[in-house]
């Protein structure tokens, strides 16, 4: 044989006989993005969730990344013991807690004690093929076979009415939560905005860049009185409500992305009552 084909040869069998991770990053599927929930009929072909406050994260089956993909230097502890299986899920401390959460995953370096108070709560199996309330069980006994303090399966459930399902968003919202999510039962996994997984809120959220600042004025005087935004749409607008004096002495520098919320769209087709919620964690490359 010519050392050539003999090199050849022998790299061939070594990548035949290598190992390689069950899920790499590279072989995820696009995250599964929901749309705004409207009356869906029979409702008791969906299964319901509560939408966290916490950041989107995936882990490939050997490492924890952004939903855009990028690597968070969590501690080794952290996903110990963890399925070597792609999960989705989200990275979450408590009600109220998000910011504490985005500043961990966008820190330089591993905050060890701050870690021990986050929990990744996996809520699908994207390599998996089967529909959701298969992949719901199947994460369900992935976890508990796990168990890995710092992994949980949100609960699904299922509800049988529209009252049903208005009284469990009321409770979720009086408690402080955002609201809910729902994942049609017999839906696979698809990549990319979808009907199969809609989220139910009392208002709707978006995300827009700082372009520039309009100054305070009466008590507010000497500091920041709205931001000045521009949304995915081109669109325009300030805002001033929600930004408390510590952000209006402080505000989120000009080029970063904000989230707010609003109710609707004006006559103009700008958001509604739009106010301030956070800073994004990073550029949203598709709405969640």
């Amino acid at each position: 044989m010519e050392p050539r084909t003999a090199l050849l040869a022998l790299l061939l069998s070594t990548a035949l006989l290598s190992p390689s991770p069950a899920f790499a990053s590279s072989s995820l599927p696009a995250p599964m993005l929901a749309t705004r929930f409207h009356d869906s009929g029979d409702l008791s072909t969906w299964l319901v969730s509560e939408k966290l406050d916490g950041v989107r994260a995936r882990w490939d089956g050997r490492r924890l990344l952004t939903r855009n993909g990028d690597p968070i230097d969590a501690p080794g502890w952290f996903t110990a013991g963890w399925p070597a299986q792609a999960i989705d899920g989200e990275l979450w401390i408590a009600h109220g807690r998000f910011q504490q959460v985005s500043d961990l995953v966008r820190a330089l370096r591993p905050d060890e004690a701050g870690w021990r108070t986050v929990r990744f709560m996996a809520f699908d199996l994207p390599g998996n093929a089967g529909a959701f309330s298969q992949r719901a069980n199947r994460l369900r006994s992935l976890v508990a076979q796990a168990n890995a303090p710092q992994l949980h399966a949100i609960a699904q459930t299922s509800m049988n009415s529209r009252a049903a399902l208005d009284a469990r968003l009321h409770a979720v919202v009086a408690a402080g939560g955002e609201g809910l999510m729902l994942h049609r039962a017999n839906a696979h996994y698809r990549g990319g905005r979808s009907d199969d997984l809609r989220k139910y809120k009392p208002a709707d959220d978006a995300e827009a860049r700082v372009v520039g600042y309009r100054p305070g004025q009466g008590k507010y005087a000497g500091m920041v009185g709205a931001l000045l935004v521009e949304d995915a749409h081109g669109r325009r607008f300030a805002l001033g409500s929600g930004l408390s004096d510590a952000e209006r002495r402080h505000p989120p520098r000009q080029g970063q992305w904000v989230t707010f919320r609003y109710n609707g769209l004006t006559a103009k087709g700008t958001p509604r009552f739009a106010r301030y919620l956070r800073v994004r964690g990073e550029l949203p490359r598709a709405r969640d």
